[in-house]
């Protein structure tokens, strides 16, 4: 008896004492803030990185939409010039059909690619949306905001308000030759996607 009562007495002096100790790390900030100061660099790093590769991503634009094109899996469809069988051809057949002809092709971000629409006219690409990717998408246009946007690529040529269902939204459009990108955003800092059409 009493041996379990001592052994008893002894577990709950280390578990006490082990308590305590914690407590007194956690008391004396020796732990945590060399944690939370870790966490910070590497938070600040990580932030750091996605705005660097949310900036290139910006960039990949300006260029091909000289000649009415995006970057990427759609750089070789031109709005104005490509049809809706080129569409197909070059990124398959869209994961919503449109509804009408004058409705969008709707192809959804999935598996890192990002999501596309197209709208037509006369069978000819009208406008080409760009939706960005799901997955990471710090690193893609959800990380383009507006003041990065107008730092980099200087003063827009027209800013407007637009209603979007209940909500408004802002376009920023700049033009590139014989096309215009639309870049719209539901607020300063999020940035719901890209147009391209010609002028």
């Amino acid at each position: 008896m009493n041996f379990k009562l001592s052994a008893k007495k002894t577990w709950a002096t280390v578990a006490i004492a082990g308590v305590v100790g914690i407590g007194t790390t956690m008391v004396s900030g020796i732990v945590p803030s060399a944690n939370l100061a870790q966490a910070a660099a590497a938070a600040s790093s990580q932030n750091n990185e996605d705005a660097a590769q949310a900036l290139k991503t910006l960039n990949s634009f300006y260029k091909p939409a000289l000649k009415g094109q995006f970057p990427g899996s759609v750089s070789e469809l031109t709005v104005g010039k490509s049809t809706r069988k080129d569409v197909f051809k070059a990124i398959g057949e869209p994961s919503e059909e449109r509804k009408n002809a004058s409705g969008y092709d709707v192809y959804g971000a999935e598996m890192g690619h990002p999501g596309y629409a197209f709208t037509y006219k006369s069978d000819k690409i009208r406008e080409i949306r760009y939706f960005g990717t799901n997955i990471e998408r710090q690193t893609n246009i959800g990380g383009i905001t507006m003041s990065m946007l107008k730092k980099n690529w200087g003063a827009p040529n027209t800013t407007t308000t637009v209603k979007n269902g209940n909500s408004k939204q802002t376009k920023i459009t700049y033009n590139r030759d014989k096309y215009k990108l639309e870049f719209i955003f539901n607020s300063s800092t999020d940035l719901d996607h890209i147009n391209l059409l010609a002028k």
